[in-house]
């Protein structure tokens, strides 16, 4: 049986993790990092690292990566910026480490999902859109096994 306090302490811990996740919800664009984060929240950068992960099933930076190209995701589809200048509207320093976390979260390079994606919604609402193309992590995804009839 849980002790009240406990219970009370679990509740509060998972409000900070909120806190976290709404900042870096707001904040994407933001040069954001695990330390500021933690330092925003007064905890140590590994206590919060281990938690989130526990409470959401992935790291800060992966939450805040997977928001960046998100959002990356919804600016290619219009069409009116390059990759470069995608990359850093969504807040990332680095074409380089931007392409390749596009490419690993997406599954094709960002200038092959602009040219891909300006044709698959064309006509669709964004909203619906954004649902149909959310990324969905490669490495993370089960993989589809072979259907024998």
């Amino acid at each position: 049986m849980t002790s009240r306090p406990a219970a009370e302490q679990r509740l509060r811990d998972l409000a900070l993790l909120r806190r976290v996740r709404d900042r870096i919800d707001r904040e994407y664009a933001q040069p954001l990092d695990v330390e500021a984060l933690a330092r925003g929240v007064n905890v140590s950068a590994g206590h919060l690292s281990r938690q989130f992960r526990l409470a959401y099933g992935e790291s800060p930076y992966s939450y805040l990566m997977t928001r960046r190209i998100e959002r990356a995701m919804a600016l290619l589809r219009c069409g009116d910026l390059s990759v470069t200048e995608v990359c850093f509207a969504v807040g990332c320093a680095s074409l380089g480490t931007f392409s390749t976390r596009f490419t690993e979260l997406v599954g094709v390079p960002p200038s092959v999902y602009r040219d891909q994606a300006a044709r698959a919604t064309a006509g669709m609402p964004p909203c619906v859109a954004k649902q149909v193309t959310r990324p969905i992590r490669n490495q993370e995804a089960p993989a589809a096994k072979p259907h024998l009839t």
